[in-house]
């Protein structure tokens, strides 16, 4: 999605490229919708992806480089991401983490 500018092709595929390497970290992930606007001179890049169970991941980034604002949206939603996946997995495994070692009978 473009508000109060014109977005070259380069610009678009490029948006585009970034946010389809996104599943790679996530499977659960459904879609992503990529907006960039003018506003006051600035670059403003929004980045809202939607996964699986109703939870929603929101990268904002302003400046005056758009291909910067896009690389750090990018950046931003791969850290949600990745928070995101390990809560998953440790609600689905509790106690992976703890090492087990059975009790040895006392030597004599």
């Amino acid at each position: 999605m473009v508000r109060h500018m014109e977005v070259t092709d380069a610009m678009r595929s490029y948006a585009q490229e970034k946010a389809s390497r996104l599943p790679r970290l996530f499977n659960g992930l459904q879609s992503a919708v990529i907006t960039l606007d003018l506003d006051a001179g600035d670059h403003l890049v929004e980045i809202v992806a939607s996964a699986s169970h109703k939870a929603v991941f929101i990268a904002r980034q302003r400046g005056s480089d758009m291909y910067a604002c896009v690389d750090q949206c990018i950046h931003k939603l791969k850290q949600q991401l990745r928070r995101h996946k390990d809560r998953v997995r440790d609600r689905q495994a509790p106690g992976h983490d703890q090492t087990m070692v059975p009790e040895r009978p006392p030597e004599q």
